[in-house]
């Protein structure tokens, strides 16, 4: 049997490295921070790859493009504002499960102005539609791989971002909308 006792200033020092790590610049750092109507758009890349795009509060500061590809996506997003039939050509760094993988090649396959729902995404790869569902919310880059496309079997919004309510939802909702879906 084991004991395991951690006292009053443990754990503070645990918490305080942790909100350490959160507010460290390398974890916080972005290329780029595009406005959008629905949030500011952080954008991370690394060398040739785009590997994250977060959705930031609406009064975030912008940030100009500190790199070419940066730049470059910054310049297909805004292309997707104007143009929601824009296809991207970027190079993505997309870390993940082979499930997760096989769940965001499914969703990249989901043209605009169209949904599926995680039911139909599970059943052509052979899943379960929460295991979609935890899938969609470890995306890291949205709009981009559109996970905003995927819907509940009954045509309810579902979840967007591991939230079922509150203000991820009508980034979906304004997603949606601009796809005329």
């Amino acid at each position: 049997m084991f004991f395991f006792i951690f006292d009053n200033k443990f754990r503070q020092t645990v918490i305080k490295q942790k909100k350490n790590q959160e507010e460290s610049p390398l974890i916080r750092d972005y290329q780029a921070k595009l406005r959008t109507p629905f949030a500011v758009l952080g954008i991370r890349t690394d060398e040739d790859w785009l590997t994250d795009i977060d959705y930031l509060p609406i009064n975030t500061l912008t940030l100009p493009p500190q790199t070419l590809l940066a730049k470059e996506v910054c310049r297909q997003l805004s292309a997707y504002l104007t143009d929601p039939n824009h296809k991207f050509d970027l190079s993505l760094h997309i870390s993940g499960t082979i499930h997760q993988q096989r769940v965001w090649k499914a969703i990249m396959a989901i043209p605009g102005g169209e949904t599926s729902s995680y039911a139909a995404i599970a059943a052509q790869i052979h899943s379960a539609p929460r295991a979609v569902g935890r899938a969609c919310g470890a995306n890291r880059i949205p709009i981009v791989i559109p996970c905003h496309r995927v819907i509940s079997k009954n045509g309810a919004l579902g979840g967007f971002m591991n939230a079922s309510a509150g203000d991820p939802l009508e980034i979906k909702r304004w997603l949606l909308g601009h796809e005329s879906v």
